[in-house]
């Protein structure tokens, strides 16, 4: 496992890449509303990154071994779709509970980021699914320090989902980032207590949990992106980059709508 540990300028560069993946949240929030195809979606965060930010997106024809280029420059993944959701026709109804992801790429570095948005009033269930992931990921991103060690923060999220009742997808996992869209380490969203690569100062890595209603089980449809829940319930993902500071943790991936950090985080801080 070969660790990159940032420098001062990787972490400046870093922190403007992150801000902008964020802005792009920021910019498509008003947007997302019933009648709109998640198609449209992605067209407008595309044309804002080119035209408003100089951005390129990252997952446009990104090709992974074993994968055929993903065509869009972002992924919507809407109720069931856990992750890798393409954008296309499909149109945005009430109630709708859906992860934007948006990775930018600026001078060479990428920043990596999602959010949760649900259409209109939107379920109770959806609405504790969604808060639920959201405090989950901060419970993650809590644990971070040097010295600490990958399995806390797989353990904190993974306790406090399962403790609501959920299950946390496996198959996929946070990762380091940098002037590559995915190094090492792999982060985990389960595990144990102090087992794991120890965290050192100047890692940056994503932490992105994946949280389902029913049951951890996944399913992938014959596009080989979209990863659907096999039961069909509902899934969410929240998504930051975070970094290891000499004390603690900052996470870079925030803007003027970036969401506080819940209280149940905000209280043990």
């Amino acid at each position: 496992m070969a660790i990159t540990l940032k420098n001062e300028h990787d972490i400046a560069q870093m922190r403007v890449a992150c801000k902008l993946a964020s802005e792009v949240l920021d910019y498509i929030t008003p947007f997302v509303t019933a009648g709109i195809t998640t198609g449209e979606l992605d067209r407008l965060c595309h044309e804002y990154m080119l035209k408003e930010q100089g951005t390129v997106p990252a997952p446009l024809n990104y090709q992974p071994p074993g994968y055929p280029p993903y065509p869009k420059a972002t992924c919507i993944s809407v109720n069931d779709v856990i992750c890798h959701g393409i954008p296309g026709d499909k149109t945005l109804k009430n109630g709708d509970a859906l992860n934007i992801d948006v990775t930018v790429i600026k001078e060479g570095y990428f920043g990596d980021t999602s959010r949760m948005f649900i259409v209109g009033e939107g379920s109770i269930m959806a609405k504790r699914l969604v808060q639920t992931t959201f405090e989950c990921m901060w419970l993650g991103i809590d644990q971070v320090r040097p010295g600490a060690h990958l399995g806390d923060i797989g353990y904190a999220i993974q306790k406090h989902a399962e403790g609501q009742g959920y299950s946390v997808v496996r198959e996929y996992c946070g990762h380091g980032i940098g002037t590559v869209f995915h190094e090492d380490p792999q982060i985990l969203h389960y595990g144990r207590p102090g087992t794991g690569l120890e965290l050192q100062a100047g890692m940056i890595f994503t932490i992105e949990p994946m949280i389902n209603a029913g049951r951890r089980d996944i399913r992938t449809m014959p596009d080989h992106w979209t990863v659907k829940t096999k039961d069909r319930s509902l899934s969410a993902q929240w998504e930051h980059t975070v970094l290891v500071t000499e004390t603690g943790y900052d996470v870079l991936t925030v803007s003027a709508g970036t969401p506080a950090r819940p209280p149940v985080v905000a209280a043990t801080a």
